[in-house]
């Protein structure tokens, strides 16, 4: 698809509304993890510096209540993180109590050139997640422009992610810009081979993922719990692995679809086997034919993880979503890393484009300590998962040109 980006906006002397995701983890008022809020400092510093005003508009997480009053609790504030990225942007931050109103309106019109003003948690207001007519309107109101840089949001149709876009002139953030091109590369218009590494406890959970890439790919990695599915659909023992056996028919039919679409699947032949799931227990690498009744499955095999890397040298891109066994209890993070850093030293030689995504991938690859040779990693989780699964984002198509 077409959209416009920063490149198309002359932001100076204008009234910004930018869609951004604040929704960081926090302890004790405090935020944990900035990693989302230093993703979207380029775009702010691109629209302030270009004498741009920037208005922030982002959700912090599910509140309840019916009423504005009742919704709006000091826990699910965005005060707390405005004041996070202005020490991370450099520059203060303004904050308006409410994020449409008189509160908004009145921290709109004290704006300069060049100023940030963040507005309170947009999901205070019902209207957000029902992508309200009326919401929209009070919104648009604010701005005269609107930038998404949240493509984490982008799988919904709400009023901040997908009415904004059809109310302003739209365009996509440098974050956002980004994804999309990243997103594109692996699987819009890879260049081939590809490989898909899918990983995770669950077949169940993923689906519609596992039957849109058998179509996209020249080679699936099935790793983790949803490879002992497939091995038992295949008529292996799988003892006291984790495995979904009610689904052996749907591994089945995946595996058929698989090979008339020509992707190759590629499933553990050995594994690192325990009776017990715990730090350092007792265990053994041996064949997937030869695991007892009383243990698990824990990590795909050396011999796996070698047949993995093999495979991924003669690759030219790499969708990876998901680890190949337990990794965050060792040993059971051996393959996991062994790929990782197989795919990193690839990608950072140039001869791999390498693109992962979803919260456990993330935490691998910084496990492994490759993250930043990746050619890029999305902070996403369910909206790189859907577009992943083949499925439109309301909130990407709506930026189309």
């Amino acid at each position: 698809m077409t959209f416009k980006t920063l490149d198309d906006l002359s932001p100076k002397g204008k009234r910004v509304l930018v869609r951004v995701d604040l929704n960081v983890p926090m302890e004790n008022g405090r935020v944990t993890d900035g990693t989302r809020l230093d993703r979207i400092l380029p775009t702010l510093k691109d629209i302030t510096d270009h004498g741009g005003k920037v208005i922030l508009l982002a959700h912090f997480g599910r509140p309840k209540g019916e009423t504005f009053e009742e919704r709006a609790n000091e826990k699910e504030s965005l005060a707390p993180v405005a004041k996070e990225l202005a020490a991370r942007l450099g520059k203060p931050i303004a904050f308006a109590a409410n994020c449409i109103g008189a509160a908004a309106e009145n921290a709109v019109a004290a704006m300069k050139d060049g100023d940030v003003l963040c507005l309170e948690n947009t999901r205070f207001h019902k209207a957000e997640e029902k992508n309200g007519a009326d919401f929209i309107a009070a919104l648009a109101k604010l701005g005269d422009a609107y930038v998404n840089d949240a493509f984490s949001a982008a799988h919904r149709a709400h009023a901040t992610t997908e009415g904004l876009a059809r109310a302003l002139p739209a365009y996509a953030g440098r974050t956002m810009e980004a994804e999309l091109k990243a997103l594109d590369a692996a699987l819009g218009t890879p260049k081939r081979p590809v490989m898909a590494i899918v990983g995770g406890a669950k077949v169940s959970t993923k689906l519609d993922l596992l039957g849109n890439l058998v179509t996209k790919v020249d080679c699936l990695v099935i790793g983790g719990g949803m490879a002992n599915t497939f091995l038992a659909a295949r008529g292996l023992k799988v003892g006291k692995s984790l495995c979904e056996h009610d689904l052996a028919e749907t591994a089945r039919e995946i595996e058929k679809k698989a090979k008339a679409a020509g992707c190759d699947i590629l499933l553990p032949t050995d594994g690192l086997m325990a009776k017990e799931f715990k730090a350092n227990p007792p265990y053994r690498a041996a064949s997937v034919n030869e695991v007892a009744d009383d243990e698990m499955i824990l990590d795909a095999g050396p011999d796996s993880a070698k047949a993995v890397i093999e495979r991924l040298s003669s690759m030219k891109t790499l969708v990876w979503n998901g680890p190949l066994g337990a990794f965050e209890i060792a040993p059971f993070d051996t393959a996991t890393v062994a790929v990782a850093k197989a795919a990193a030293a690839l990608a950072k030689a140039g001869k791999l484009i390498a693109v992962a995504g979803g919260g456990d991938t993330v935490s691998a690859l910084n496990h492994a300590g490759v993250a930043d040779d990746m050619t890029y990693i999305s902070t996403a989780g369910g909206a790189f998962l859907e577009w992943m699964e083949g499925k439109e984002l309301p909130g990407v198509k709506a930026l189309g040109a």
